[in-house]
């Protein structure tokens, strides 16, 4: 998720596009809060590590 946010940001950036960018960031943050979260040692989704 967090890959995906990234090139998403890319592409919004390359193209101007502002709704690919509000995506790949919004995808980015939740990325991040997923990984900063199974780090903590969190269960996400049933799982104990998100990958």
């Amino acid at each position: 998720m967090i890959i995906l946010g990234i090139v998403l940001l890319v592409i919004g950036f390359l193209t101007g596009l502002a709704i690919v960018w509000a995506i790949g960031m919004i995808l980015l943050v939740i990325g991040l809060v997923f990984w900063l979260l199974g780090a903590l040692g969190h269960a996400v989704g049933g799982r104990r590590h998100y990958f």
